[in-house]
């Protein structure tokens, strides 16, 4: 159980990481885990007149043989986030805006904190 709960609180600072590197360059965050009953939005941002989903996918490193943490987005996986987002576009002020999918890779860096890599447009919705 320990080791569960070492997960999730890593899995929280990766999200936290995250969303400050999106706040960091003026974007504004408007849902943070939105759970729909489709499924859950890691992310959910305004970039300008663009409504950002993010979905956040951290590896305590590569080498771990799970290969990069974007990896783990697959079809099945962008089926979800895409039937989600739907499910939250239908109540959002937001839901005319054009949306944007990313894939948030995120990982320890040397120095500490995190090194976050962004995937602009990972997939279409």
């Amino acid at each position: 159980m320990a080791e569960r709960s070492r997960a999730a609180a890593f899995g929280r600072r990766a999200e936290a990481a995250a969303a400050r590197y999106y706040q960091q360059r003026g974007c504004r965050l408007l849902a943070h885990n939105y759970r729909t009953r489709l499924g859950e939005l890691d992310l959910v941002l305004l970039e300008g007149g663009t409504l950002v989903i993010a979905e956040v996918k951290a590896r305590a490193g590569y080498d771990t043989g799970w290969g990069s943490p974007g990896a783990a987005v697959g079809p099945a996986k962008q089926r979800r986030l895409l039937a989600a987002a739907r499910q939250y576009l239908q109540t959002s002020p937001y839901r005319e805006l054009p949306v944007r999918f990313d894939v948030v890779e995120v990982t320890p860096a040397p120095a500490g904190g995190f090194a976050v890599h962004c995937i602009r447009a990972a997939f279409e919705g």
